[in-house]
């Protein structure tokens, strides 16, 4: 059984949880994510690695409530057990020194850009955040962002924190003063949409974690099929990141409203 240590609430609705998973810890790389299920027949929900301890044997999971099934997850308290935790699941960030990079994260959608940030900062890359969320109490996981970029840009629709406006103007007033050697966006598919047509304008590289419903986790199932260069691709073992200037977001907007 993977036991929760601890627990942390980012907001009303987003919990942050330590779990204990030994092997996933030493194995996970940037990029990688679990299939969670709590209580027999429960339904699997894939969430991503955000951080791992490995002298505790810890990986940390950043879980929204949307439904029935997340909220029985982050119901969870410290002593308590995930029924299945599998992974890690997909292909690890291919991680390169590249220059200056900005990495945009909207909502918990930041979760699973930490580790990339981490790794790229690493590398020795320039990289610079870009955070954004409706208003100021669902900015997460800022202090760790800020700990491994050379600088943080904070946006909220409402203004409540830092700038005012959408992540596409955070990025586009970095693209206009300096030179952008590649972009990485996680957060709801309409966001990473409109990022990779701001950074196709510029012909800059931009790379794109999507989160798609799955099942198996092994391809299977095709649940998580999405198109990427007119290719029908898997999610959950050819992802979880692509180009994001290849994906028909459109279609994959359509599919994540019919479930």
């Amino acid at each position: 059984m993977f036991e929760v240590v601890s627990k942390s609430m980012f907001s009303e609705r987003v919990a942050c949880l330590w779990v204990k998973a030994p092997m996933i810890a030493r194995s996970r790389r940037a990029g990688h994510f679990v299939i969670v299920r709590v209580g027999e027949g429960g339904e699997r929900i894939p969430l991503t690695i955000a951080d791992a301890n490995v002298a505790e044997g810890t990986i940390m999971l950043v879980v929204q409530n949307v439904g029935v099934s997340t909220a029985r997850i982050c119901a969870l308290e410290p002593g308590e057990c995930f029924t299945d935790v599998v992974g890690p699941l997909g292909q690890a960030t291919r991680i390169e020194l590249r220059g200056t990079v900005v990495c945009c994260g909207g909502g918990v959608g930041v979760a699973p850009l930490l580790p990339i940030i981490k790794a790229m900062n690493e590398k020795g890359n320039r990289v610079i955040s870009v955070l954004a969320a409706r208003s100021k109490d669902l900015i997460i996981l800022e202090d760790e962002v800020c700990r491994y970029s050379h600088e943080v840009v904070i946006m909220t629709d409402d203004g409540s924190y830092g700038r005012k406006g959408l992540v596409t103007a955070g990025v586009e007033e970095i693209i206009r003063r300096e030179k952008v050697d590649e972009v990485v966006t996680i957060g709801p598919a309409v966001m990473m949409k409109f990022v990779a047509l701001l950074t196709a304008k510029y012909d800059i590289p931009t790379m794109c974690s999507l989160n798609a419903v799955m099942v198996d986790g092994t391809g299977m199932c095709g649940a998580c099929r999405v198109s990427v260069g007119g290719r029908t691709r898997f999610v959950c073992i050819d992802g979880p990141e692509f180009d994001a200037h290849q994906v028909d977001f459109d279609q994959l907007i359509m599919r994540l409203r019919a479930c």
